[in-house]
């Protein structure tokens, strides 16, 4: 059921750690110093991100991507679902281009399309939630592609990684406290793995288990234990009601 962000911190670590350096980690956390040992891959303007969308089908199977709550892009070089149908959150790299876009608010020129681990909100376990998350630290780094959107809450974090390739799991734990429906927990649990080097993933989680807000912008309280100690990120969240 649960599943593993070891592909991601793995790909992060060699195809992504440019981006990560130069977009978010090192203006936000000097520590997490990513391996720049891109085996081969060249980083290109083309394929370096420069959105995070959901990758959604409307009801007439038009492919298209939310790239915020209010903003849907027509992609015109992609005319199948790149994931299997699955709605996703995915990095792309994007060019506008003024071909007729209705209904959607812009048309798109699709240059490079990944996936981000993307899973659903978890229920709280009340006393056993360490037991069944794990409670190793974690951070959350500001800046892209940190962001609170479309229903999902997309996350850029960072942690120790070992060489052995273990596998990390990282949760969002709903109805943590029973007076804020929009208190959340980020629970990681790192299976022992937790000397090594700094690295960064990200990951992507719906939302849609919170209750709707009413068309209202709320503060959604993500609480985490960090490497010094507890800290709480905060996120404008507000639904379409």
């Amino acid at each position: 059921m649960e599943k593993c962000i070891s592909r991601i911190f793995k790909r992060v670590c060699s195809v992504w750690s440019v981006v990560f350096i130069v977009a978010a980690i090192l203006p936000m956390m000097q520590s997490c110093d990513l391996d720049d040992d891109n085996n081969g891959v060249v980083i290109c303007p083309g394929n370096v991100p420069n959105a995070v969308v959901t990758v959604k089908t409307a009801a007439d199977n038009t492919v298209y991507l939310q790239l915020d709550d209010n903003t849907t892009l027509l992609p015109t070089n992609m005319k199948e679902h790149p994931f299997k149908g699955k709605e996703v959150r995915a990095f792309v790299n994007i060019r506008e281009v003024g071909n007729n876009a209705a209904p959607y608010s812009k048309a798109v020129v699709v240059n490079y399309i990944d996936s981000i681990l993307t899973k659903p909100a978890v229920p709280t376990l009340g006393d056993k939630n360490t037991e069944a998350y794990g409670n190793d630290p974690i951070e959350i780094l500001k800046g892209f592609p940190t962001v609170c959107e479309d229903n999902y809450l997309t996350l850029a974090v960072c942690t120790v990684w070992g060489k052995n390739a273990k596998p990390h799991m990282v949760n969002l734990v709903t109805g943590v406290n029973p007076e804020d429906p929009y208190e959340v927990g980020l629970r990681q649990n790192a299976f022992g793995d937790t000397k090594g080097n700094y690295a960064g993933a990200t990951v992507a989680f719906s939302l849609k288990a919170l209750p709707k807000t009413g068309g209202e912008t709320v503060k959604l309280k993500v609480k985490y234990q960090s490497f010094s100690g507890e800290k709480t990120a905060e996120f404008d969240y507000k639904t379409k009601d």
